[in-house]
């Protein structure tokens, strides 16, 4: 019988959890960008092979909250735990310990669910420095692998899919063989809209963006897509504008890109930007942002 699990991937902000979820889905479901908490909700992404299914679910990067954003985010990391059935610790083989790391490590000790070391990055490391760090981690807990990684590259990942299924336990498949994410479409199109924000503006503005779908109308021939960008200064406001509208334009026809990629059909897709001061503390805006995503 097919075998069939719950896998949760997590580890500190900006480790490449999605970039992993992607190499292992082979999908686009979870946006990548070199800035640290880019994932804010749980991502699903579905694997299925001969040997059975695989749901991982990508989390946001653990992190001691200083918003009620970042409160949610962590809220979203430990409702991810219910009902796993293995989780993937992820850290970066080519960065130093610090205080976040021993933070994410000793949530996920306490939790108690059978559990997977992946150093990530390994292709950024020489092969002799990698020994001594899987031995550092060897005593912190009771693996049930430390499997050297490297998301960006692929290597280590086909061994990593079939430790996944030795310790997963024989069950029914939860979704149909031809999904490989749950998260609706318009959850998608926000977030391909946010991760080219990211992109292109990079540390100047991204924990301080958040996009919202005013509206969302298809036709047979093209949907069109209305959508807000929020963010927190006038300052903001004009670096995600750009000069004559150039950056704004940018982030719109990049994400134009992915979107119709997504929906495999001509996209029109037009973005306004709006100033909400301190929008990540504002718990009305928290709300609107989440009604958002249900209503998509």
């Amino acid at each position: 019988m097919p075998k069939s699990g719950f896998v949760a991937i997590v580890g500190r902000p900006n480790v490449g959890k999605s970039t992993l979820l992607n190499r292992l889905i082979g999908e686009k479901v979870a946006i990548v960008s070199p800035v640290p908490q880019t994932t804010r909700n749980q991502i699903r992404g579905i694997l299925n092979r001969s040997e059975g299914q695989v749901i991982f679910v990508d989390t946001p990067g653990i992190h001691q909250p200083k918003h009620r954003l970042n409160e949610r985010m962590m809220k979203q990391v430990h409702a991810a735990f219910d009902g796993l059935d293995l989780v993937l610790f992820m850290t970066d083989a080519a960065s130093s310990r610090n205080e976040e790391e021993f933070f994410a490590f000793d949530l996920v000790r306490k939790k108690g669910i059978p559990s997977f070391l992946l150093l990530n990055k390994i292709d950024l490391i020489r092969k002799e420095r990698l020994l001594p760090l899987i031995q550092t981690y060897a005593g912190r807990a009771d693996w049930k692998e430390i499997i050297p990684v490297s998301a960006q590259t692929g290597d280590g990942v086909d061994l990593l899919i079939h430790s996944i299924f030795a310790v997963l336990k024989e069950g029914p498949p939860f979704f149909p063989p031809d999904q490989y994410t749950d998260q609706p479409e318009r959850d998608l199109v926000v977030e391909f809209i946010r991760e080219k924000i990211m992109l292109n503006t990079r540390q100047e503005i991204p924990h301080s963006v958040a996009v919202i779908i005013d509206r969302y109308e298809e036709t047979p021939a093209l949907v069109r897509i209305y959508a807000s960008i929020l963010v927190e200064r006038e300052s903001q406001k004009g670096i995600v504008i750009g000069q004559k509208g150039s950056m704004l334009k940018r982030i719109g026809s990049e994400a134009r890109r992915d979107i119709e990629r997504l929906l495999n059909t001509k996209i029109y897709l037009e973005l306004f930007v709006k100033v909400r001061v301190h929008w990540r503390d504002d718990e009305a805006i928290l709300d609107e942002i989440k009604g958002n995503r249900r209503e998509s």
